[in-house]
């Protein structure tokens, strides 16, 4: 009993750390969407989200994927300061990698070589500013697994949260003082991923972890540790690539095919998806340092089907309530032409769904080192996607192109849950969330529909869904009470 409390008491411990980092962060940033949606066009939001996509393959796969890498390996016990000399160094290997390609195409752009193509627009200038974003998030994303992957998970909460507010303030400063437009909105970022990436350097002592002795590449240990970590990561590039098609493609489909306006409104329409795309992060964050201490343990298995349970009563429940409150939270957060945006949510909210519960997964295949096999499941996620995108964006527009998000991390989910059961047995009520996710395509039909009554045939749907899962939200309630006392009574 013991054992359990300390189980529970560590991933929840961890994951009220991390929504410190994430939700308050993800929700600061989330509230300027209107402030965007008014001093951006969409065309100049389909450009700043085009870059944004970009960086989630960009920096994974020619980092060789150091931050998951480190994130793993330094959980594991390995020397943590071999591990920051190793993936920085592919840190700076990847920067350098890109800068050739960027200023290749800014040349390239100055001697006419791209006129004609986009419409005109400066492609060697973005070729420049993409090149100083990928800089700035490599080295901020790898220091906040790396500093996760060390345990201090308070140093990486304050380069989060320095991140939000460098962000917010550069975004006032830029955007309404200058009045940059696109520009200003780059700039802001570069600003405060670097700055966050410097401030959690300094906080882990990294200038002396570097200077210390004993740390030659030419030693057996660097060099027996640098080919471990490549090979980790070299093993979740498929993985990596995948998620990124699964997350992105569809964005490139949309731009070649719809424009640039209607990439903007796309963009826009996963604002609200993010929501709970936040509390799945949390968790994952969370659960991803539990699965390592846990995976091999004998009750392993009971361990991890009960989170499993919870999980996804609180996303399905989490989901619901948000589409029950869907037009509002739209009317109030998209401006100008942007408000059409909510139409798309729906599926990519229950598509969030799919890719937590895949997420978590595959956090079990990777506490077993095994990224190939949720690579595989990924990847064929991935293929759907592409052959979805390109029937039913020509047939239903943007709204194509999130269904095509929905069924990908659908086949995902099955497939992860196949390649599970190679290493534990999960047992989870597989008919009831079967059922849970009918009733929510329901509510997202009668809410497309836009029936008469659809608030209050939505409302009892929300309330059949808590019936459905009130063994859990009653499980959650005792262990809430438990640790709080009277407070929650």
């Amino acid at each position: 009993m013991g054992k359990t409390k300390g189980r529970y008491r560590y991933l929840f411990s961890n994951m009220a750390l991390f929504t410190v980092s994430s939700f308050i962060s993800k929700m600061l940033v989330f509230f300027l969407v209107p402030f965007y949606t008014t001093v951006l066009s969409e065309a100049e939001y389909g450009v700043a989200d085009v870059m944004a996509t970009t960086l989630l393959i960009a920096v994974p796969v020619l980092t060789v994927n150091a931050g998951e890498a480190a994130l793993r390996f330094a959980l594991g016990g390995s020397d943590p300061d071999e591990i920051l000399r190793i993936g920085l160094t592919r840190v700076i290997r990847a920067c350098a990698v890109i800068a050739a390609i960027c200023l290749a195409a800014f040349f390239a752009d100055r001697f006419g070589l791209f006129s004609g193509v986009a419409g005109g627009a400066p492609l060697g200038t973005y070729a420049l500013m993409f090149l100083a974003l990928f800089v700035s998030d490599a080295f901020y994303e790898y220091m906040l697994l790396y500093c996760q992957g060390i345990d201090r998970v308070k140093v990486m909460i304050t380069g989060s949260v320095s991140c939000t507010a460098l962000t917010i303030a550069s975004n006032m400063v830029f955007l309404l003082v200058v009045r940059l437009g696109l520009y200003g909105y780059l700039f802001s970022q570069m600003t405060a991923f670097s700055l966050s990436a410097l401030l959690m350097f300094f906080l882990v002592k990294g200038r002396e972890r570097l200077s210390r002795p004993g740390l030659a590449p030419g030693k057996e240990e660097y060099k027996k540790l640098d080919a471990e970590m490549g090979e980790y990561g070299s093993s979740m590039m498929l993985y990596a690539v995948s998620s990124w098609i699964n997350n992105a493609i569809d964005r490139y489909y949309i731009l070649f095919m719809l424009g640039s306006a209607v990439n903007g409104l796309y963009g826009v329409a996963y604002r609200i998806p993010a929501i709970l795309t936040t509390f799945q992060r949390i968790f994952a964050q969370a659960f991803q340092m539990s699965a390592v201490r846990e995976y091999r343990k004998e009750d392993g298995a009971e361990f991890f089907s009960g989170l499993y349970r919870m999980y996804n009563a609180a996303m399905v429940l989490c989901c619901a309530a948000i589409l029950l409150v869907l037009k509002p939270i739209a009317l109030l957060l998209f401006r100008k032409g942007f408000y059409d945006a909510w139409r798309l949510v729906p599926p990519l909210l229950i598509a969030v769904i799919f890719g937590a519960l895949e997420g978590f997964l595959g956090s079990i295949c990777l506490a077993f080192k095994d990224g190939k096999s949720i690579g595989r499941a990924t990847c064929a996620g991935a293929v759907v996607n592409i052959v979805l995108n390109f029937v039913l964006i020509r047939h239903l527009g943007a709204f194509g192109a999130a269904l095509s998000t929905l069924f990908s991390y659908f086949t995902m989910f099955i497939l992860a849950w196949k390649m599970v059961e190679r290493h534990i047995q999960l047992n989870v009520g597989r008919a009831r969330d079967f059922a849970a996710y009918v009733l929510l395509g329901a509510e997202s039909f009668v809410l497309l529909s836009s029936f008469g009554a659809d608030y209050l045939l939505n409302a009892a749907i929300v309330i059949l869904l808590a019936v459905l899962y009130g063994k859990e939200i009653t499980e959650v309630y005792k262990k809430c009470r438990k640790r709080f006392g009277r407070k929650i009574a």
